[in-house]
């Protein structure tokens, strides 16, 4: 993952004043390093007998739908309140500064399901500690096998947030 993570360019002061933002566009246009990525996913999940493959807006609805091709599952969109078309479930969460809403379709798991999460980068943990929350709550028959990022902010520690769940990165900054 060493040639993937040298693709990945930083940004300073996006979105705000001294943050260092991981773009990860460079490495979605090379075909290569794109193919890499979802192998080194591929290789770790192939043999789980996933079913499912949630991603969580927006940049994981890139990585969840290539790997659920991949694995020949199927893919979950989470997403923010009022992009979903049919009845949801929503689960609000604290940010530093106020909250947030996701959603999830009403029927977006049978039951015992094999899902495994992904979003693009663990920095706080606050979005998939909501997200399994909210999967938690209404699909307690689902069975979660992990949460995968590509990129993990080793310094925001946002792995304590999700404490109760294996989780697997890429790579790590």
């Amino acid at each position: 993952m060493e040639s993937v993570k040298q693709i990945i360019r930083d940004i300073p002061d996006f979105p705000k004043e001294g943050i260092i933002f991981k773009d990860i566009t460079p490495l979605l246009a090379d075909a290569s390093a794109f193919g890499e990525t979802i192998n080194a996913l591929k290789k770790r999940y192939v043999d789980k007998e996933i079913d499912r493959v949630v991603g969580v807006e927006a940049r994981g609805f890139i990585f969840a739908s290539a790997l659920a091709y991949a694995l020949g599952a199927g893919t979950t969109m989470v997403r923010k309140p009022g992009k979903l078309p049919y009845k949801t479930y929503q689960e609000t969460y604290s940010l530093e500064y106020g909250t947030d809403t996701i959603e999830i379709h009403q029927d977006a798991f049978q039951p015992s399901e094999r899902i495994v999460l992904i979003d693009d980068v663990l920095a706080t943990g606050g979005t998939l500690a909501a997200t399994l929350n909210l999967i938690r709550k209404n699909f307690e028959s689902v069975e979660i096998e992990e949460v995968a990022f590509l990129i993990e902010l080793d310094f925001l520690n946002g792995r304590e947030k999700l404490k109760d769940i294996p989780i697997h990165s890429l790579i790590h900054y």
